[in-house]
């Protein structure tokens, strides 16, 4: 996504604004009868406000290598992989169409916003990795609009609308408590929506030939190391994101501890750098 640490999006526009149907549908799906134990899911998700605030420092401990994931919103760098600029607080690319997509809202939310001179340059550049009629002006007024609480709700939204919403509705679904919400969410943003082999849809479907999810009976425990492991693979493919300390020194020690409700305190690494919150 960004920094020492880049994500990459991996579809372009049509893929990222096309959630996966099986993620599309998460909120209206219901499971099978519930398994014993289902009624956990009573249990506070990752939707909470604390625990969502949770998710976002786990993320920036590995994108950002900072826990102050709100610091972000000014973030953007060209970061040499292909999708033009990254940018803010989840790595929106100019060349993959999420970035189209969030100063499109921006500037329904505040019409002639400084941001909004750059749509046509930023339709044009969609899928290529071009800063053509965006470069040095783009950055700095990129880092200006970052200071206002209009262009951060934006970012917010499309944040919300494209990654969380879809993997924690997927992951209620699937049975799985707070712990399996991150999971779904974190791959999610590594390496986008759809259905492909190396995306969040393929991942699930990988994972799901190996174990089945708490809503199929399964064993939650046993379906997250499933869907871990099958997440590896796929990130082992790519240069950018063959470091697995992120699934390896965080998802799995908090698995390992069945703290399935990603209960603080919390301590983990990632590349090497240690991390914790305390509450």
């Amino acid at each position: 996504m960004r920094l020492k640490h880049p994500t990459a999006r991996l579809a372009l526009a049509a893929l990222l604004v096309a959630v996966p149907a099986s993620v599309a549908a998460a909120g209206t799906v219901h499971a099978a009868p519930a398994p014993a134990g289902a009624t956990r899911l009573a249990a506070v998700g990752l939707d909470d406000p604390h625990k969502k605030d949770i998710a976002m420092q786990l993320v920036s401990s590995a994108e950002n290598s900072s826990l102050d994931w709100k610091s972000q919103y000014k973030y953007i760098e060209d970061i040499k992989d292909g999708r033009g600029y990254t940018a803010g607080i989840i790595g929106f690319c100019s060349g993959t169409g999420d970035m189209l997509d969030l100063v499109e809202h921006y500037a329904d939310l505040k019409p002639g916003n400084i941001l909004a001179k750059y749509l046509p340059a930023l339709r044009k550049v969609n899928g290529t990795e071009s800063h053509s009629g965006l470069g040095s002006a783009f950055e700095k007024d990129w880092a200006t609009a970052a200071k206002d609480s209009v262009f951060q709700q934006a970012q917010n939204d499309e944040r919300d609308r494209v990654y969380f919403n879809p993997a924690v509705n997927q992951a209620k679904a699937d049975g799985l408590r707070a712990l399996g919400q991150f999971a779904y969410y974190d791959t999610i943003v590594m390496h986008g929506p759809g259905d492909s082999s190396d995306s969040f849809g393929g991942i699930r479907k990988a994972a799901m030939k190996k174990a089945r999810t708490p809503a199929q009976g399964g064993d939650e425990a046993t379906y997250l190391k499933a869907f871990l492991a099958a997440r590896k693979v796929v990130m082992k493919q790519e240069e950018a994101h063959s470091d697995t300390s992120r699934v390896d020194t965080e998802q799995t020690v908090f698995l390992n501890a069945k703290n399935f409700d990603l209960n603080p305190p919390l301590k983990w690494k990632v590349y090497g750098d240690s991390y914790a919150i305390n509450s």
